[in-house]
């Protein structure tokens, strides 16, 4: 590539927002000038171009500017965004990787080019196992990850178990109700809409599932999909939908708090409570959140699962792929919006 310096348009903080989606006072795109000539780059950097990023909702946590909720640690103003990314080696000062290398980087900043500690990158990809890139920050990235520390750490459903995944067609609910058939549960659904409930059953295997913008009464239609009871409660929603599941729990039922999509965008004091905590005592239940980075030590017996489940075709996912960095903060509003399905991922470039 010669002494190149190059131009890179990367996305980074203007202003934190504290409710409502972000808009473009928040985030911005600047364009900068990157030299990747071999003296630019330190011992153990790699000079990369980014080819795919991860859109996810725990982002919309990292620029309100508060640390209350999700504790999750705020980009300073002006900082460049970082999220999941694959990437390519342009120049390497580390003997492990070398030009052309496909990676994938959990920290990779929001950029077309970049330089980065070699210590960052999480894997190298193979690129002849038959595992499209995109997979990589979906079932076998921050979603897929999320899935399995739910589903096979914390939930450990037995054979036969209820459970009931709410935003079962966002990118980890696909792989959460694909784990748990896996491990021969009945496994029901809630979506937004009625496409997304013949999704659920028809390509990735729910039992059954229902769109919660049709069913106003939720304590209604838990009792109609789950007579016995629910065991497993996989929370990506919070808000209403929990404090309904708690009227439905078994006895030592287990309840992973992955997230809750419904109250991101409101402060806590605006967010809907839930008044029946009470079931848990009697219950006896476990209801635990759960952040991916105290499980890191696991990601290599994640892979490991889910690169088998993909390649054997127990697992099936389901990427949609915006085209040019350019729509970041598009599509990363359009998580928040109820006709998102499956996994968000920018290709940087045409």
């Amino acid at each position: 590539m010669g002494d190149e310096v190059v131009e890179s348009r990367e996305w980074y903080l203007a202003g934190y927002s504290t409710e409502g989606v972000p808009t473009s006072d928040h985030l911005k795109l600047r364009t900068v000038s990157l030299s990747l000539a071999d003296d630019s780059i330190p011992d153990n950097h790699l000079a990369v171009e980014t080819l795919l990023l991860s859109v996810d909702p725990y982002l919309r946590g990292r620029i309100t500017g508060t640390s209350e909720g999700l504790f999750i640690s705020q980009y300073q103003l002006n900082q460049v965004i970082t999220v999941f990314a694959v990437v390519r080696v342009i120049r390497s000062k580390d003997s492990k990787y070398s030009e052309g290398d496909i990676l994938l980087n959990p920290n990779a900043p929001v950029a077309e080019y970049s330089i980065v500690p070699s210590s960052q990158i999480t894997r190298k990809i193979d690129t002849s196992n038959g595992i499209s890139l995109s997979d990589y920050l979906g079932s076998l990235g921050v979603p897929g990850f999320a899935a399995w520390v739910g589903i096979e750490v914390l939930a450990d459903p037995k054979p036969g178990s209820n459970v009931f995944i709410s935003a079962a067609s966002g990118a980890v609910g696909i792989n959460a109700g694909q784990l748990a058939k896996i491990r021969g549960c009945r496994v029901i659904g809630s979506t937004g809409s009625d496409d997304k409930v013949k999704l659920i059953k028809e390509e990735f295997g729910y039992d059954d599932g229902f769109n919660y913008n049709k069913e106003s009464d939720f304590d209604a239609a838990l009792s109609k999909y789950f007579p016995d009871g629910i065991d497993v409660y996989f929370d990506n929603v919070g808000g209403e939908m929990l404090e309904a599941v708690l009227n439905h729990v078994n006895k030592h039922a287990r309840i992973p708090l992955c997230g809750m999509i419904s109250q991101y965008n409101k402060v806590w004091t605006e967010r809907e409570g839930v008044r029946n905590l009470l079931n848990m005592v009697g219950k006896q239940v476990r209801m635990e959140g759960f952040m991916l980075e105290s499980y890191w030590h696991r990601f290599g017996d994640f892979a490991k699962d889910m690169e088998k489940y993909l390649q054997e075709g127990k697992v099936k996912s389901k990427n949609k792929i915006n085209i040019g960095i350019e729509g970041f903060l598009e599509s990363l509003n359009s998580l928040f919006s109820s006709s998102n399905i499956g996994k968000v991922v920018v290709q940087v470039k045409a």
